[in-house]
């Protein structure tokens, strides 16, 4: 598989960029959509939107470089060259946290509301984004046969780019993409549920997205580790620990009071 879309000599445009790109656009229409419903304004969203994905890039990079450093320590002008890959979800994902954070306090707006917002465009992101790895032939599984993936129903272009030196490689790019594909049309229904509380939907999310993460991990023969152990699936199930108790934390008391969906219940936003 060609991991350049396009090369223009002075140039290359590679298919990594444009599926993080794709994911982005597409994960952040489905939050401006979502936003206008509670009445927020869209330059904030818009504003928003734009500093969690620079700020995404930038955490995802920075956690994928560190724990990979015995490379980039000797290589470091590598360390700009993301379109060759090399993001991690989790670094994302944490420093996006962040600046919603400081975002939704500065401007006085119910941060879980926000969140709830923000995920379900999230996942469906993530479920975009990971085709880039399949250009860049990596984030696979262990080795198999060309008739275990042909019993799986894997399409032929898949089958074909997954092999690698001659060598045929389970697609957990493809298993994780369609995992956060399922779990983003879950989200989008529980989140419509007259009784979805503020900020079950986020910890729906972490739950959700961990036990996929935390088994996929399991497959895959790429995975930044620390020491015997794959980092990925310490966070995973450190996600679902916290999205099971935010569940159990938001969902206490009557189902009438703090409703995600209650448009009487709206932060007037000052942008």
């Amino acid at each position: 598989m060609n991991p350049v879309l396009l090369d223009l000599g002075f140039i290359k445009i590679y298919w990594y960029s444009i599926m993080i790109l794709l994911g982005i656009f597409v994960g952040g229409s489905f939050i401006i959509k979502e936003a206008k419903k509670f009445k927020i304004p869209e330059d904030y969203i818009i504003n928003l939107i734009l500093f969690c994905m620079l700020f995404g890039i930038l955490g995802a990079r920075l956690y994928y470089v560190a724990f990979n450093w015995s490379y980039y320590s000797n290589h470091l002008l590598d360390i700009i060259k993301i379109w060759e890959g090399g993001l991690a979800i989790h670094g994302g994902i944490l420093f996006g946290l962040i600046f919603i954070i400081f975002y939704t306090k500065k401007y006085k707006v119910n941060t879980w509301r926000m969140l709830d917002i923000v995920v379900v465009g999230l996942i469906i992101g993530q479920a975009i984004g990971r085709w880039g790895n399949f250009f860049n032939g990596e984030a696979h599984g262990p080795a198999t046969t060309l008739e275990v993936l042909q019993k799986l129903f894997i399409p032929e272009f898949i089958i074909d780019g997954m092999n690698i030196h001659g060598m045929y490689y389970h697609p957990t790019f493809l298993y994780e993409s369609l995992w956060c594909l399922l779990g983003f049309i879950f989200l989008l229904l529980f989140r419509r549920r007259y009784y979805c509380k503020i900020g079950e939907t986020t910890g729906l999310y972490l739950v959700w997205y961990g036990i996929g993460r935390y088994i996929i991990e399991g497959l895959r023969t790429d995975s930044l580790m620390l020491f015997d152990f794959k980092i990925a699936q310490i966070i995973s199930l450190a996600a679902v620990i916290i999205g099971l108790i935010i569940l159990l934390v938001k969902s206490r008391g009557s189902r009438l009071i703090n409703r995600y969906n209650d448009m009487e219940n709206i932060d007037e936003i000052r942008f």
